[in-house]
């Protein structure tokens, strides 16, 4: 049980009972003003002990906002870029994206350039590791949009099951193949079983599907006409971007992903 008092005048006080919660949260009012000839002074303290498991919650949520805020800036400040090259010279290429839009892109000065080249159904093994895009089925399988056979050396990038840009709804799918079904009655394809550190998907793969790979090259290949893709492209405060990594289509490939 808690008290606190209320001066209405100098002298007279009235204190009432109150029952509050074990915190102490301080609260003081003061406010000065004539009703007749009668000044009102009015102070109110309200004490109370916050316990630490609140402290620690509201850190706990705190922390959360920052984590979250962080993560949307970043998701902000990088874009994907699909387009044809305008111009190129030294570490600047001129891009116009896919929305016809005219980019400024600021090659880093480690930046890799990549050749993307075709591949085949047949380049598909069990044990491969595969980029997939695709759109979901009512089976909950995929249909393959394109498929990327990534190099060994870049095994486990980008691993798992998440949304993509590509189309409407469309998805990615980084994984590993387990199995190849090579002939299927309701498919003019194949359907690939591939497993990811969270999942599996099933996996319909038409034989009209663009299938491609990755082929190193340098930045001396990037050329006027060609398209590329830059998965993650940094957006700089004067509104330029820079790409670490350049993937462009060889021999007048759009790169499908």
């Amino acid at each position: 049980m808690q008290t606190f008092s209320w001066l209405s005048q100098p002298g007279d006080t009235v204190r009432m009972n109150s029952v509050v919660p074990p915190a102490q949260i301080g609260f003081r009012f003061r406010s000065n003003a004539l009703i007749g000839t009668h000044g009102i002074d009015a102070r109110i303290r309200w004490r109370h002990a916050v316990s630490q498991s609140t402290v620690i919650r509201l850190l706990q949520v705190a922390g959360f906002a920052l984590f979250f805020a962080a993560s949307l800036a970043y998701a902000q400040d990088t874009v994907r870029v699909r387009g044809t090259i305008e111009h190129a010279e030294g570490q600047t290429v001129v891009v116009k994206s896919r929305e016809g839009a005219k980019l400024k892109v600021l090659l880093a000065d480690n930046a890799s350039v990549v050749a993307v080249v075709k591949a085949s159904i047949s380049d598909i093994k069990q044990g491969s590791f595969v980029g997939v895009a695709g759109m979901p089925q009512a089976d909950g399988s995929q249909r393959a949009i394109e498929v990327l056979i990534f190099p060994e050396t870049m095994r486990g990038t980008g691993e798992g099951h998440y949304p993509w840009d590509l189309r409407p709804q469309s998805t990615m799918t980084n994984a590993t193949v387990v199995h190849i079904e090579q002939t299927v009655a309701e498919v003019d394809g194949r359907v690939l079983s591939v497993k990811y550190k969270d999942g599996e998907k099933k996996i319909i793969v038409p034989a009209n599907v663009p299938i491609v790979t990755f082929v190193p090259s340098d930045k001396s290949e990037l050329k006027p006409g060609m398209h590329i893709f830059i998965s993650a492209a940094k957006r700089l405060p004067d509104g330029t971007l820079q790409a670490s990594r350049v993937n462009f289509g060889k021999d007048g490939l759009t790169p499908p992903m």
